[in-house]
């Protein structure tokens, strides 16, 4: 049994207790204990680990991300999502490899970490790349999450059937791996690059394999015109009709929703991945977050990818999510700190049915991460942490990263991953890719 102590715990629970002095045990990567400190199960012990006064926190949880993509980060700035994704992501796209989407990914992961994520949620862009690999590689660098095959109605027939048979290969495969740390979804891409067939294949995967579905949808005032020219309906009934709502489903973005959408989310307990930045720098608006919450919908912060973003730092998509709505309701009340924070932790684990992680409780997994405020100008003074926290820190500010108990991050550098080779490795592949 592990004891982590002499720190100041930010357990995100529904009461978000603030721990002074508090101890945290953890046997097996599980929490066993987390409250005031007490000597006799300090004592009790088999090693202790001094957190030297840093604030604590349950890791950060992305609820939506593209980590295959972080190789073309910076490509393709100021364009808007449709031009974006047909004329400059997909074609590098088409021309991965096996060993671009190895790279690309640990990248996308290292960045993440080390900037306090320690769950994300992924789609992945089949083509040309060895997702197997992957899951493989991912297992290495002791990140949690959901990894999945992305379903498109791309091709011929043949070639449309064959993406959903390895969907399907790939969903058995991953459902739990490296001992329950990394899952899978079904993740049909979004209405308008999947066929009325696709999205009830995508169902009935889901619906026979006991997954979550991802899914973008409502992304942009263009989606909604093209589905509604379509098929005669806006994209959340298109996708209702489907099935797809039938099994827990979480959407991305959610930006272009109405009253009556949202209904049907709540009806369906549908969860939204609220993905701010990138929703702003593609020009595709601000998703209404209070609504959704009000609404009772389960919403998640995320960050897209970096292609989009341009990088993975959940502190400062939470805190653009909380100042957009305070500017758009022109009211400083909306989205207060700590729930924002539990977004981007608590609830943002259960909207993608990681419930054992998110705060810091006993029952769920010791995946937590450590702030050294004592050095930091920016974060004082600091008996005013919990603002600090949303409104000040940063991913830079992560001094130590513990996913199940076991550092993932020592003083800010990553001891599962070789930062500097795989840092070269990407800008050596970048150079083969954009030439």
């Amino acid at each position: 049994m592990k004891a982590f102590h002499n720190g100041t715990f930010f357990t995100m629970n529904e009461q978000n207790e603030v721990i002074s002095n508090g101890l945290l045990l953890e046997e097996n990567g599980e929490i066993t204990y987390m409250g005031p400190f007490k000597k006799e199960l300090f004592h009790q012990s088999t090693e202790k680990v001094n957190l030297q006064g840093k604030w604590v926190m349950p890791g950060l949880v992305n609820t939506h991300s593209h980590i295959v993509m972080t190789i073309l980060r910076g490509i393709g700035d100021d364009m808007l999502l449709k031009p974006w994704l047909e004329t400059k992501i997909w074609p590098l796209e088409n021309k991965f490899t096996p060993e671009i989407g190895v790279a690309s990914s640990i990248l996308g992961v290292l960045e993440m970490i080390k900037s306090g994520t320690t769950t994300f949620n992924d789609m992945y862009n089949p083509n040309n790349i060895d997702p197997d690999a992957i899951m493989d590689a991912l297992t290495k660098t002791g990140i949690r999450g959901a990894f999945s095959h992305t379903i498109f109605s791309f091709g011929t027939k043949e070639e449309q059937q064959q993406n959903l048979r390895e969907a399907e290969r790939f969903a058995k495969t991953y459902k739990s791996f490296a001992d329950g740390r990394l899952t899978t979804m079904v993740a049909p891409h979004s209405p308008y690059t999947c066929t009325p067939h696709a999205l009830e294949e995508s169902a009935r995967i889901a619906k026979e394999h006991d997954l979550f579905i991802h899914i973008h949808l409502s992304e942009t005032e263009g989606e909604v015109e093209t589905i509604l020219s379509q098929y005669g309906v806006r994209p959340v009934e298109h996708v209702l009709r489907s099935q797809i709502f039938h099994q827990p489903t979480l959407i991305a973005h959610g930006v272009v929703l109405n009253d009556e959408e949202r209904q049907i989310l709540k009806e369906y307990d549908v969860r939204v991945a609220h993905n701010p930045i990138s929703n702003l720098k593609l020009g595709s608006g601000i998703a209404d977050i209070p609504k959704l919450l009000e609404t009772g919908i389960k919403v998640g912060i995320a960050t897209d990818s970096v292609a989009s973003n341009n990088n993975f730092d959940l502190f400062e998509e939470a805190r653009t999510a909380a100042l957009l709505q305070k500017g758009t309701y022109k009211d400083a009340t909306k989205m207060d700190a700590k729930t924002t924070l539990a977004m981007a932790t608590r609830i943002g684990a259960e909207a993608i049915g990681m419930n054992g992680v998110g705060s810091l409780e006993i029952g769920k997994r010791a995946d937590f991460i450590t702030i050294d405020a004592s050095s930091k100008p920016h974060l004082q003074p600091v008996s005013e942490a919990y603002s600090h926290l949303l409104y000040a820190a940063n991913g830079q500010d992560v001094t130590d990263v513990y996913i199940d108990g076991k550092q993932i991050v020592k003083d800010r550098e990553c001891v599962t991953i070789d930062e500097e080779k795989i840092m070269a490795e990407v800008n050596r592949l970048q150079q083969t890719l954009v030439k």
